[in-house]
């Protein structure tokens, strides 16, 4: 089942509006509460109820990691705040159901920051479960294009397996990873976390260490992309992967580890330290044959979820 994709489930044939706006005000006031609850104790249990799917991951692994580290709570803790939120709500057919909201954080506000957006995307998995965010990414408000909406402001929803598009959305995480591990296929356009990062780990260097490096996609459940129409014919999609990172040391020496990575660490570093991150990425995804074809990477976000010593 993917997010994106249009599912009947309990005889559910009619397409509807994902939320109402109201609902939709209420899921985001729901998770900011909880988050900076969460925050401020450092304890994910405060706001576990409130996401899931790769921002799930991310923010209860940092959270666990914080609280061992810090078993008195945050004491930088800073409220955040979500302002001049707008909802995208598609209208789709059965469950999950999903609406993605893009609001103004407090987090750009210091001296010198470029103005950004903060687009989370929020979903319900059926009729008896509440409002969670699964996704979110950053990115300044000229890089997010216009959605396609209905007469009544409803966005449409891109369907997974899209053929409308360069590529399709749950084609995605293999294409990124594939291309990270091979180089190929070449879909992505030259950036910081497409050419860059593979140019950047092929050319990892330190005396003594070797690294190894391995990306799977992430496609199911929570983790499954998320993609709306955009006006040009092309689509705003969020999408998921893991990353392994395995550095290896030379007889004698052993692997540095964080405070962080030593929270979410299991076993002990002896000449081998393995590092797990889950990332969440917001491309953008022409129409088939316009432009030049490539998907534009406009925000990743990585996050360690575990780490193994051996």
């Amino acid at each position: 089942m993917t997010a994106s994709g249009c599912v009947t489930v309990h005889g559910e044939l009619e397409v509807v509006r994902a939320a109402t706006r109201s609902e939709a005000a209420q899921a985001l006031a729901d998770f900011t509460a909880a988050y900076n609850a969460a925050d401020k104790a450092y304890d994910p249990a405060l706001d576990a109820d409130q996401v899931t799917g790769p921002l799930g991951a991310i923010n209860q692994a940092g959270l666990r990691a914080r609280h061992k580290n810090n078993p008195d709570g945050n004491a930088n803790h800073r409220p955040l705040e979500l302002t001049d939120a707008k909802y995208v709500i598609p209208k789709k057919a059965g469950w999950p159901r999903w609406f993605v909201a893009d609001t103004d954080s407090n987090r750009d506000q210091d001296s010198g920051k470029q103005d950004t957006r903060w687009l989370f995307v929020f979903v319900r998995s059926g009729p008896d479960a509440g409002w969670k965010a699964s996704y979110l990414a950053v990115a300044t408000p000229t890089r997010i294009p216009e959605f396609a909406k209905d007469g009544d402001g409803w966005a449409t929803p891109v369907a997974s397996d899209s053929a409308a598009l360069a590529v399709a959305p749950e084609d995605l995480g293999a294409q990124y990873t594939g291309y990270l591990q091979k180089g190929t296929p070449d879909v992505f356009a030259p950036g910081t976390s497409t050419s860059a990062w593979r140019t950047a780990r092929l050319n990892t260097r330190r005396a003594g260490f070797s690294y190894q490096y391995i990306d799977q996609p992430l496609n199911s459940g929570a983790f499954a992309p998320a993609g709306l129409e955009t006006a040009d014919g092309g689509a705003l999609v969020f999408f998921s992967s893991k990353h392994f990172e395995r550095q290896t040391a030379a007889q004698g020496l052993r692997p540095a580890v964080s405070p962080d990575v030593a929270a979410l660490m299991t076993g002990e570093v002896r000449s081998t330290l393995t590092k797990e991150r889950v990332s969440s990425q917001l491309v953008y995804v022409p129409k088939k044959g316009a432009g030049t074809g490539k998907v534009i990477m406009l925000n990743r976000v990585p996050g360690l979820t575990s780490a193994k010593g051996s």
